[in-house]
């Protein structure tokens, strides 16, 4: 049964990498916001760009496509680990489920308090600047999976029909 994933997985490889690439593309919305509003709001005291409450819930809520994002990326980089780059796909393997972390804690707060305005819990200083920065571990999974999307979409376009 895993062999066969894995034909099919490889079958379909050329859709499911630059579907994965498009999936973290959302993120860069996320990654802006968190950068603008979150962390120069937590440097300077003010914001650079503070959207409504109701946009702060949609980015937030764009940020669970990081699911899907991070699911097919594991099984990307495991498929890569499979071929025969092992450290590489390991520590991007690490890099984006560390996103688990700061996915289900974070920004279920900044939903939570948007909704009821109520805040769940207040964390330490320290403690939110190491989860803002979970969420740029994820940069070099973004750019690897990009520069994997257009180079299979490079070679598809100059293979014969």
């Amino acid at each position: 049964m895993v062999n066969r994933f894995w034909a099919w997985y490889e079958k379909r490889y050329s859709i499911i990498a630059p579907l994965t690439a498009g999936l973290f593309l959302l993120q860069i919305i996320h990654l802006y916001w968190m950068t603008t509003n979150i962390a120069y709001f937590r440097l300077y005291g003010h914001s650079l760009w503070d959207p409504s409450d109701f946009w702060n819930s949609v980015i937030a809520l764009v940020d669970y496509t990081e699911i899907p994002a991070i699911i097919t990326s594991t099984i990307l980089y495991i498929h890569q680990w499979r071929g025969g780059l092992r450290a590489r796909s390991i520590i991007f393997i690490l890099l984006i489920n560390s996103q688990w972390l700061h996915l289900f804690w974070i920004t279920d707060e900044i939903i939570y308090a948007n909704i009821t305005g109520a805040v769940l819990v207040s964390l330490p200083v320290w403690l939110s600047w190491l989860a803002i920065s979970i969420d740029y571990l994820e940069l070099p999974v973004m750019f690897d999976s990009i520069r994997n999307s257009i180079r299979l979409l490079v070679r598809r376009s100059q293979a014969p029909n």
